[in-house]
């Protein structure tokens, strides 16, 4: 059996923030999920948070996700007084415990697997992932025999120059015989600098300790200010063009994009520079999205271009092409083979297939069948000052340049709307529809002002 127990009560004092550390955001998800992520292929009995600071914002934000096991740390007193929250609720528990911190969003699932793996085969007491880094100053130094066997774990405060010149630094996670554990737990001293209960404290506790050293150091990076959050969105940044690039997909200028955990794409995608993915996107094959572009939780066909353009909780079907400088706003939706073209709003409304709109145009709150070709400078008026109202067009009907449609409106099929024009009134299937007023020209007008 496995328990994962995540340490996520700290305040985060250095990012300056009304949000608790461990909600700030990541490539489209908060570094508490992440890290919650990391664990999810071992599929645990037990996951259990430990909170502290804005307690019920924390488990607000997650309820969602379902299966959490919240714990008060009150006040937080380090590591140590933050796993002993654990023994009333694992009174009785066999099994594993794994330890992350909620703030190491990095940390690769197969990393994590890899740990409890080695964990359970070498009978370790603990297990506790190890990183070397380049620059270890400020890191605890672990010493261990060539089997991987922990001799001692010493601060670096504490380090002799000798020692120092160990580069092999404790990660901060761990996974413990949880029965081993809960033995020495109660036996942990505030006898420190910092006057708190250090878990690292247990491993010296503990009769056999085992370390893995994690292969990419990045992996184990931490967050507590906004620049070092900045470097892992980087690092993740980078991370997630890999695997896409590795996948079929071409980045133009891969530095000048970014992108959300939750998107999917399709070979030969062309990802042009200075676009940008939120949310839970799928782009379809052969598509070319940017420059210059947003797509945030929405779907995309084959074949698609959208250039300098904004799509938001949308849906686009195949062999579509989109702007430059179009806005795709919630609930549009547009079938195969539309144009949607400079300058043009859609929001809330259906595109048959087929269907252009190029220029200057709103679509709000519309149905518009297939082959519609809708004239620049439309606007569907679904605004009466209080509520909403929809306009329907019929296949292979066309509107005028400058046309306001007043909705609640019905355009029949095959109908035309003149140029200028203000309907308020339905229209018949075939018919000719003009709401201007009669142009009056007034010869030598001119001369007689002067």
């Amino acid at each position: 059996m496995l328990a994962v127990a995540v340490l996520a009560a700290g305040k985060g004092t250095r990012m300056k923030s009304a949000l608790p550390k461990v909600l700030q955001p990541l490539a489209g998800a908060t570094l508490v999920e992440r890290v919650l992520a990391s664990a999810t292929n071992l599929q645990p009995e037990r996951r259990l948070l430990i909170v502290g600071h804005q307690a019920e914002r924390v488990e607000q934000q997650l309820a969602p996700l379902g299966g959490l096991e919240f714990l008060l740390q009150q006040p937080q007193n380090g590591t140590g007084h933050a796993v002993q929250q654990l023994i009333p609720s694992l009174q009785g528990f066999e099994g594993e415990l794994l330890v992350l911190n909620g703030d190491v969003p990095l940390l690769r699932s197969e990393t994590v697997e890899a740990l409890v793996q080695q964990h359970r085969a070498s009978g370790a007491d603990v297990t506790l992932l190890t990183a070397r880094l380049a620059d270890p100053t400020g890191y605890g130094r672990v010493f261990a025999d060539a089997d991987g066997q922990v001799s001692s774990i010493i601060e670096h405060r504490d380090c002799t120059d000798e020692q120092r010149s160990n580069n092999l630094t404790n990660a901060g996670i761990y996974c413990f015989n949880w029965t081993a554990l809960s033995t020495v737990l109660p036996k942990l001293s505030t006898d420190n600098d910092q006057g708190e209960l250090y878990l690292t404290d247990t491993v010296a506790m503990l009769p056999k300790a085992m370390h893995l050293e994690v292969a990419d150091a990045d992996e184990v990076n931490g967050i507590n200010n906004r620049r070092q959050l900045a470097q892992c969105e980087a690092l993740l940044q980078q991370r997630l063009r890999h695997h896409w690039m590795d996948e079929g997909v071409t980045f133009i200028d891969p530095e000048s994009c970014t992108l959300s955990e939750g998107c999917s794409f399709g070979r030969d995608v062309v990802i042009e520079p200075q676009t940008h993915f939120r949310g839970r996107c799928v782009i379809g094959e052969n598509s070319r999205i940017g420059p210059g572009s947003l797509i945030e939780d929405a779907s995309v066909g084959n074949n698609v271009i959208v250039m300098h353009s904004v799509v938001r909780e949308a849906n686009v079907g195949n062999d579509v092409a989109i702007g430059p400088f179009a806005h795709l706003r919630p609930a549009a939706d547009v079938g195969d083979g539309c144009r949607i073209g400079n300058f043009v709003e859609v929001k809330k409304s259906q595109l048959g297939a087929g269907t252009k709109v190029n220029h200057l145009s709103y679509i709000g709150d519309a149905q518009l069948g297939e082959k519609v070709n809708v004239g620049a400078g439309t606007i569907t008026a679904n605004y009466d000052g209080v509520n909403k109202h929809r306009t329907v067009i019929g296949n292979n009907s066309k509107t005028g340049a400058n046309s306001v449609l007043v909705a609640p409106i019905n355009v029949g099929e095959c109908a035309t709307i003149g140029a200028g024009s203000t309907i308020t009134k339905d229209v018949a299937d075939g018919a000719l529809a003009i709401g201007r007023a009669r142009q009056m020209t007034k010869d030598g007008w001119a001369e007689r002002k002067v």
